[in-house]
């Protein structure tokens, strides 16, 4: 088995945590699941269960996170921990949780690398599938605009522009392998405007926020004691972000992500247009790397950081 067999986890492996929007203290279990099954959102605390596969047809709200429903039942803030998954090449998981929302940890993706990286990783004997764009695919909102061309490997180039001294006009451009996710982007936090905070509570949103799981700024500061993790860490958590949502068309993307000023909703309305527009994408099931050659495609390393301390 190679690379390009399907991966799940190897033991479950599990966390406890705050919900960054709901507030609620969730208890989540990742477990191993079939090859071919992708990741399914499950919530253990209603009775029956309920299973949400994650996938863009599911998406119901982008609202300062990306949010799957199904018959009227929801799992919020999922945009993380899929980026770890992605990240890593991990397929197949089953994510049962025991509330609304998927623990907010410490705003990142690292902790849910950590928790794959302990259960370990396991291959399947199914070969991957990937979406390989074939043609250019671009969703605008005002000024906002996000787009996906054919590229040989999968790319993502983010360029974020707010209005405030600390975070305009940052951007980045990487070329996605577990090594590259690893130490470049999954420590990078999610983030927001002090003068943000009360108007969200008053939406309902951010009842679990703190300077333990984001990163706030006021109109000068980072007000983060430790500070940054990186000094260009809102750019490379809107990548983090980008991983995740792309991640709802359900299996690896071959092609060149270009964001600009983009977020959840727009990401969401990219995947959508690339998954459903005749001739935009093509889905191909890789069974050997000079099927990829002759394509002259270069998929993701993964299994770079097996073997390595978690």
């Amino acid at each position: 088995m190679t690379e390009l067999n399907q991966r799940t986890l190897k033991a479950p492996v599990g966390c406890q945590g705050i919900g960054l929007h709901s507030g609620a203290h969730v208890e989540m279990t990742l477990r191993p699941a079939p090859a071919g099954s992708g990741v399914t959102f499950v919530r253990t605390d209603l009775s029956p269960a309920v299973e949400i596969r994650a996938c863009a047809e599911n998406v119901v709200d982008t609202a300062f996170a990306t949010t799957l429903g199904k018959n009227g039942v929801r799992v919020g803030t999922v945009e993380h921990l899929l980026a770890a998954l992605a990240g890593l090449g991990v397929d197949n998981v089953r994510v049962e949780l025991n509330g609304p929302e998927v623990p907010i940890l410490d705003g990142s993706a690292a902790p849910f690398v950590y928790l794959v990286r302990t259960a370990g990783i396991e291959l399947q004997r199914k070969f991957k599938h990937f979406l390989v764009v074939r043609r250019p695919v671009e969703v605008v909102d005002g000024g906002k605009r996000a787009s996906i061309q054919p590229a040989s490997q999968f790319t993502i180039s983010c360029t974020i522009d707010f209005d405030h001294p600390l975070i305009k006009d940052q951007e980045l451009k990487v070329e996605l392998s577990d090594r590259i996710f690893y130490r470049e982007i999954c420590r990078a936090r999610t983030f927001g405007f002090l003068r943000d905070v009360e108007a969200l509570k008053g939406m309902g949103l951010a009842r679990g926020g703190s300077l333990d799981n984001a990163i706030v700024v006021d109109d000068f500061n980072i007000l983060n004691p430790e500070g940054l993790r990186y000094s260009d860490e809102f750019v490379r958590h809107k990548i983090l972000d980008a991983i995740g949502d792309l991640a709802l068309c359900g299996m690896p993307v071959i092609g060149h992500v270009v964001s600009y000023k983009s977020g959840h909703a727009l990401n969401q309305k990219l995947v959508r247009r690339l998954v459903s527009e005749p001739g935009a994408a093509e889905i191909v099931e890789v069974r050997e790397k000079k099927q990829l050659e002759r394509m002259s495609i270069l998929p993701p390393s993964w299994g770079v950081l097996e073997g390595q301390a978690a």
